[in-house]
């Protein structure tokens, strides 16, 4: 076969293998100053003129989907502005996980920050809105991984890592902020999902909701003593909502609140689930609890109601979490707009 014949197989095939389009013909550039992000504005709703953040960076749950799609649940239905942050390659596709994420600047005015992140490294300037954040007890909602958000080696924000040692701030930002750092699985990943029982069943947080199923493992967690447990978790020998219970491990907290205090004694308010895959959003009670738990910590517990709508806006098909299991060349902006796909099912998957 002659030579040119071969390279140009090889590139063709190359572009396949990829999985993303020839840069000649992608879309144009999204119409915003930061690729990183995108927004939903909401009109009517008790959250009108109520600012949410989410930061989207871990590398296996999906957070880049679970995300986009609990805020424009929160936009459409309740009212508020939402902003969605996303880690990203160099080209400006999604990468789970990439520690590169830009405009946390947007946290200045923000009444509540939504986390999935994992083992973040962010460049320093970024990293200290993030710390403002805190130094003000901004409330925030942590969803699994993001109990161990940071693995930050050195440097001044070192004390924010998950695995930090310091007496002053021990095991970082998960323990002393949300409550817990990462402490290991609790059963066998993909292998083992649970059920959640509420054991506050009065508390606004569960108003509505008559069972969780999460496919997401179970973690180990003890958490912070000043902290409010409200469910632990069943483990169950299988990945369905009916199957039996695994007979070796006890039932652990896998929900809770807490608050903490910022740099001036002020107190913000935590919610923290150790469940949170993108396909657990599709179960009404994990879903349902998380708009309720998104309302309480922004203080606004008064505006939960047992049928306040749920419902997806747009169409959300997650993917089977796993690492590198995401859907390639995404850019945040393809997830702009009410009707546009979370995400969309043409896009490959990295482990497929």
């Amino acid at each position: 076969m002659p030579q040119n014949i071969l390279i140009g197989c090889f590139l063709i095939a190359t572009v396949l293998i990829a999985g993303c389009p020839n840069p000649e013909i992608e879309p144009p550039t999204p119409p915003t100053d930061n690729p990183h992000r995108i927004d939903f504005v909401g009109s009517e709703g008790p959250g009108v003129g109520k600012h949410i953040v989410f930061l989207a960076g871990d590398h296996e749950y999906r957070s880049e989907e679970l995300l986009p799609a609990l805020a424009r649940i929160m936009a459409k239905h309740y009212g508020f502005s939402t902003t969605v942050l996303f880690t990203l390659d160099e080209e400006g596709f999604i990468q789970p996980g990439s520690s590169n994420m830009k405009g946390l600047d947007v946290l200045e005015n923000a009444d509540l920050l939504v986390l999935g992140l994992r083992f973040q490294n962010f460049p320093e300037d970024e990293m200290q809105h993030f710390v403002d954040y805190l130094d003000r007890a901004g409330p925030i909602v942590g969803l699994r991984t993001s109990t161990h958000a940071f693995q930050i080696p050195d440097g001044p924000f070192r004390k924010y890592a998950w695995d930090y040692e310091g007496g002053e701030y021990f095991k970082g930002f998960g323990r002393q902020v949300l409550g817990e750092t990462w402490a290991g699985h609790y059963g066998t990943n993909h292998e083992q999902s649970s059920n959640v029982i509420p054991i506050a069943v009065d508390h606004p947080i569960f108003s509505g909701v008559e069972s969780i199923h999460a496919v997401s493992g179970g973690y180990f967690a003890n958490p912070m003593p000043d902290s409010v447990p409200l469910a632990k978790g069943v483990v169950l020998d299988g990945m369905t909502a009916d199957s039996p219970p695994a007979m070796d491990k006890e039932q652990v907290p896998v929900v809770w609140t807490r608050t903490y205090q910022g740099s001036e004694g002020q107190s913000g308010r935590v919610f923290t689930s150790t469940h949170g895959a993108s396909e657990d959003l599709l179960h009404p009670g994990y879903r349902r609890m998380l708009v309720n738990a998104t309302l309480w910590a922004a203080g606004m517990e008064s505006e939960i109601q047992s049928d306040s709508p749920i419902s997806f806006v747009g169409p959300f098909h997650p993917v089977t979490y796993s690492f590198d299991g995401y859907r390639r060349c995404v850019r945040p902006s393809d997830m702009a707009g009410w009707d546009s796909p979370i995400m969309n099912p043409d896009h490959p998957v990295t482990d497929e």
